[in-house]
């Protein structure tokens, strides 16, 4: 991991490099944390029969870790749902994510509803589901278009979990 995200962390600041741009926000306030832990308690496998790969997803989800993406980019999304474990540790996780959650933090909307969600789709990200907790929009991105719902809402994801958001 590069000294210098060590540092943000420090600094109380979270460090994301997307594309070649740095972009930082800072650490997450309660609600946020609150409305993630109610997300990832309701995450589960509903697919009832195997992929075309012949293997179940195993909706392993975790919060706020590194991913490094295929093109370089470093992204700690809110929660990254993976089919099968990653193998890294203790370094960025290289797998690419089947889907994401992001939860917007007030004053940085534009970084989760503009930014994030053609950027995971450009990486090979299949759902990316974004959570405006003052709102309550729940969007839905895929490659083959957008879906806007109010929370709470159930949402099916392409990988076969799903969650309620």
């Amino acid at each position: 991991m590069n000294s210098r995200f060590l540092r943000a962390d420090e600094l109380g600041i979270r460090l994301e490099i997307v594309g070649g741009l740095p972009i930082w926000e800072p650490h997450p306030v309660y609600k946020h944390q609150k409305a993630v832990d109610r997300i990832r308690a309701t995450i589960q496998n509903v697919s009832l029969s195997s992929d075309a790969k012949g293997n179940d997803c195993a909706c392993i989800h975790t919060p706020d870790v590194y991913i490094s993406f295929p093109d370089g980019s470093l992204k700690r999304p809110d929660i990254s749902i993976f089919c099968q474990e990653p193998e890294e540790e203790e370094e960025a996780i290289t797998l690419v994510p089947e889907a994401v959650i992001e939860v917007v933090s007030k004053g940085y909307e534009a970084k989760d509803l503009e930014i994030g969600p053609h950027f995971y789709l450009s990486q090979g990200v299949k759902d990316v589901v974004v959570f405006d907790p003052y709102t309550l929009l729940v969007l839905q991105v895929r490659r083959d278009g957008v879906t806007r719902r109010v929370s709470p809402v159930e949402v099916i994801l392409e990988c076969g979990c799903k969650c309620i958001v």
